[in-house]
């Protein structure tokens, strides 16, 4: 039965204020006919939906969300104008409350008994005059203003709370609307049959709103810092290309260009694609996609990036790569994704959240009982019922550990790091031994030939030419090494026919009608090839690539690779952390024990096979390590998987080969610990954002419910409360934007 086809859609989510309100869209889109996964997102206010487009529409998701309480809008209204009209919204309504809700304290200073330090100082400093109003009027004038405030700036969590219930939820907006609800109607009862000690809140009811939308509006602020990364990403691409047509220059809009365009670009002018420089020279900075702020020089034949900037030279350029296909597409898309992941941290989180509303509202309750029953006093029994509702804050505990992921994402991406969620985060953060392979990792990766070996009877150029037929489909770095000799020698050869790629060990083809066996010393072993006597000894740090036709071999090809110039110190640091730092690789013993020494790495085991690493890996985890394994994401790629942390070692121009859980987009040793200290910190911000967030609300509760007023007489006002609530959520993220200024050690 063939696979039926899904499609994927990113909604911006509107309304959505706790790790609850998280839960009940996600519940909401997973319970609709055809949808196969839904990821909802509270940082960025966005719905991920895979789905089966035969039984659901755009259409039938967005009313799925909206039927929960919330609201989405389709994709190309894009959340990041959203979320700046959110702040600017919720920042005007913020300001208005709160003059509004500093004005009705001062007014309703003459008419109760709770009157405080603040208050009695004001009526020293307000004029006698006003004193002698009539209570009436100050309690009629209260009740407008507040009615008319309360309306205008907290429609939109009243209109939440009422939508939340209808379909038997809870959230933030619940406690919010409960709790000034109840004060107003309360505060309004006291308007309309005033009576000795029947106070009014008609200031904590919009100091309530004040503190809770200034919280949003700093909120919005500090996600769309958070987000400036991925949205930094998005503004590098050009929206318009000089095409060059019959040597005719033209200014196109950037979706006209095709593959195989020819394009200009100027100095001082961003690449709108990746392509291949035909003409020109000049040095590109790649910092945004790489982390890499040195110059690079660019010629013809070299590949350049969509996004990077063009310095100094005008080049004209061949389209290879467009739109979603460009490796700034690619990083953006990463980046998207594993900030919108969710960390193992917060699955702790989001189980508090689930049930956190229905017990602060039961806590409410307890305590509204309890200071009745004990003073007689509903005034007072009100105002600790109210001040329990509001100072609890679930979204903080919703926030703590996807604001530091996000941040810490953004931040990686900057520096050339590309976690691909917050599992592969955490995870890379937990280490103590890492695996190298040798090849592409601690080298650059590039061997040259140092010798053509033939044996009696061939010449140096048969080898050539034979093996480059070969492995001219091959993308190892010795058979580059193999086709670039070649071709600088100016050999021809004709195209091999059935090549077929042994992993690890070499390949097999048919070339010029003969079975040719191309590989290292293993696969001739195993294929029971004798070795001829006249061929020397391999020297040290020499790599031998043998050739083999009909099963007899003809030669071998010797090259030579170089240790990365930041090996040396990327691995010193590594132990400094306490790191046990090995070496597995496939090239032989005399090939690989010259680089482990120059590294400086003690442990290194030759010879082995993609098999032969995913073993060794299993024998160290099995030893109680936890062990991340570097690698170039396509030999390597079973130890990759099966390492605790997978870090694949990519170049900017070839991300579609990245595996594993973390992609270093420079290809730098150094780059591994830039992850491994960036996960580190990010995993201590999450920790340090729970529990203050649980700390918080361990404390505030009891706090707000008067635990320290029999034996001190302190009691927390609603909307002392309220500002706390607030301070809650804004510090979780302020300490989470702290990443954004994160450096490397080196």
């Amino acid at each position: 039965m063939p696979e039926q086809e899904t499609e994927s859609l990113t909604l911006p989510v509107i309304g959505m204020t706790c790790a609850a309100c998280q839960h009940h869209v996600e519940s909401a889109l997973k319970d609709t006919a055809g949808v196969k996964s839904a990821h909802v997102d509270l940082m960025a206010n966005r719905a991920s939906v895979v789905y089966d487009p035969q039984e659901a529409s755009a259409e039938q998701l967005l009313t799925a969300i909206r039927d929960a309480g919330y609201d989405a809008v389709l994709p190309h209204a894009g959340p990041a104008k959203y979320r700046e009209a959110q702040e600017t919204d919720a920042l005007a309504k913020a300001i208005a409350t709160l003059v509004g809700g500093a004005v009705a304290m001062v007014l309703s200073m003459p008419l109760g008994t709770k009157m405080g330090a603040v208050d009695n100082f004001l009526m020293h400093v307000v004029p006698a005059l006003y004193f002698q109003t009539t209570h009436d009027a100050i309690r009629w004038t209260l009740l407008i203003l507040t009615a008319v405030l309360a309306t205008w700036a907290g429609r939109g969590i009243y209109f939440a709370a009422a939508k939340a219930l209808c379909h038997g939820t809870t959230n933030m907006n619940t406690l919010v609307s409960l709790g000034t609800g109840v004060a107003f109607l309360y505060s309004a009862y006291g308007t309309v049959f005033p009576a000795p000690g029947r106070d009014i809140y008609y200031d904590a009811v919009l100091l309530i709103l004040g503190f809770l939308l200034l919280g949003k509006a700093l909120e919005a602020r500090a996600k769309r810092h958070a987000l400036a990364a991925v949205n930094a990403l998005g503004k590098l691409r050009p929206s318009t290309a000089r095409r060059i047509v019959d040597g005719v220059q033209t200014l196109v809009p950037l979706e006209e260009i095709k593959v195989g365009d020819q394009v200009l670009i100027l100095p001082g002018e961003r690449f709108p694609v990746d392509a291949t420089v035909l003409e020109g020279r000049t040095s590109v900075d790649e910092s945004m996609l790489t982390g890499e702020a040195t110059p690079l020089s660019r010629e013809a034949g070299d590949r350049v990036l969509a996004g990077s900037m063009n310095y100094d030279g005008a080049v004209v350029c061949r389209a290879s790569s467009l739109g979603e296909d460009t490796v700034l597409a690619q990083i953006t898309r990463m980046v998207e994704q594993a900030q919108s992941s969710r960390a193992p941290t917060q699955r702790l989180a989001d189980r508090a959240s689930a049930i956190f509303v229905p017990v602060v509202l039961l806590l409410s309750a307890i305590t509204f009982v309890i200071w009745y029953f004990s003073t007689g006093s509903v005034s007072l029994a009100l105002a600790t019922a109210v001040s329990v509702l509001v100072i609890a804050c679930p979204c903080a505990m919703g926030l703590a550990v996807p604001a530091a992921l996000t941040v810490a994402v953004g931040r990686g991406a900057q520096i050339g790091v590309l976690f691909k969620g917050g599992e592969a985060l955490e995870r890379a953060a937990n280490l103590n031994a890492i695996v190298l392979d040798k090849t592409g990792t601690l080298t650059s990766g590039r061997p040259v030939l140092q010798a053509v070996r033939p044996v009696k009877g061939y010449f140096e150029e048969d080898l050539l030419r034979l093996a480059a037929a070969a492995e001219e489909r091959s993308n190892h770095p010795l058979a580059h090494a193999v086709v670039d000799y070649a071709r600088a020698q100016s050999i021809k050869w004709q195209p091999a026919q059935e090549v077929q790629v042994i992993p690890g060990r070499g390949l097999t083809a048919r070339v010029e009608d003969y079975d040719c066996l191309i590989g290292n010393e293993a696969l001739f072993q195993e294929s029971g090839i004798r070795f001829p006597d006249s061929i020397p000894p391999t020297k040290p740090g020499t790599t031998r690539l043998w050739i083999a036709l009909d099963n007899q071999a003809i030669g071998c090809f010797d090259a030579r690779d170089t240790l990365r110039p930041d090996a040396t110190e990327a691995v010193s640091a590594l132990r400094d952390k306490g790191l046990r730092v090995l070496m597995l690789t496939g090239d032989s013993p005399a090939a690989s024990a010259p680089i482990a020494n120059q590294a400086g790495i003690g442990e290194l085991e030759a010879g082995l096979d993609p098999a032969g690493k995913l073993a060794r890996i299993r024998a160290l985890q099995s030893e109680g390590l936890r062990v991340g394994m570097v690698g170039d994401g396509i030999n390597d790629a079973a130890a990759l998987a099966q390492a605790d942390a997978g870090i694949s070692m990519g170049t900017g121009a070839d991300l579609a080969q990245e595996a594993g859980d973390v992609l270093l987009v420079r290809a730098q040793p150094r780059a591994i610990l830039s992850a491994i200290e960036l996960a580190e910190s990010t995993v201590k911000v999450m920790r340090e954002n729970l529990i203050w967030a649980a700390g918080y609300n361990v404390l505030g509760i009891p706090l707000a419910a008067g635990v320290l007023y029999p034996a001190f007489h302190i009691l927390l006002s609603p909307w002392i409360a309220a500002a706390a609530m607030a301070l809650s959520s804004v510090s979780v993220l302020s300490n989470s934007l702290r990443l954004r200024a994160w450096q490397p050690s080196r």
